[in-house]
């Protein structure tokens, strides 16, 4: 009973040969691939409130299904009140089989939920063969019950790929499933 999810079996089945045949690749090593996704949320009001954070932290650990960890400030701001060292948001590093059954959440059941979802934005790429977007409402994954949130929060999440360039990042992302606006 050797359990592998579904987006994986696919990348390794299907994606890994059309890329090969896409950008002319001569090694399946050369293929990119997704090394981690990091998913993270600043909690602005943390300066004031410290629970907040711990609030976030169980609720990235519930979307993710890995726990959280509180992310410090690294330096002082006096306007914002804020002191190196405190605590100021959550994140979560996902690799392997984590990491896809993950992805095929957000595909399949999370981002269809948005309100007049037309697609994930396109300029979200670095230069480098990483992609970032954000979500605007934590409401949209149905691990978050609705009776505990405290506030409606957005995250960032990033994907970070092997690719060299942007263009075959985005080929990577498109064929593991991630719906891309249309032109």
């Amino acid at each position: 009973m050797n359990y592998e999810p579904r987006l994986k079996k696919e990348y390794k089945e299907n994606i890994i040969a059309a890329l090969m045949e896409e950008f002319g690749y001569k090694n399946k090593l050369q293929v990119p691939r997704l090394e981690k996704i990091v998913v993270s949320r600043g909690v602005g009001q943390a300066t004031q409130d410290k629970k907040l954070v711990d609030y976030a932290v169980e609720e990235l650990t519930a979307i993710t299904g890995q726990k959280a960890v509180p992310t410090i400030s690294k330096r002082d701001v006096a306007g914002f009140k804020l002191r190196r060292g405190m605590p100021i948001g959550a994140k979560v590093t996902l690799r392997g089989d984590r990491m896809y059954e993950f992805l095929d959440r957000l595909i399949t059941v999370a981002l269809p939920r948005v309100r007049d979802f037309q697609g994930v934005k396109r300029d979200g790429f670095d230069g480098r063969g990483n992609y970032n977007m954000g979500i605007s409402e934590q409401i949209i994954f149905p691990e978050i019950d609705l009776d505990k949130i405290n506030k409606i929060a957005g995250m960032d999440i990033t994907f970070v790929t092997t690719a060299k360039t942007d263009k075959e990042a985005y080929a990577l992302l498109e064929k593991l499933g991630l719906p891309f606006k249309k032109k």
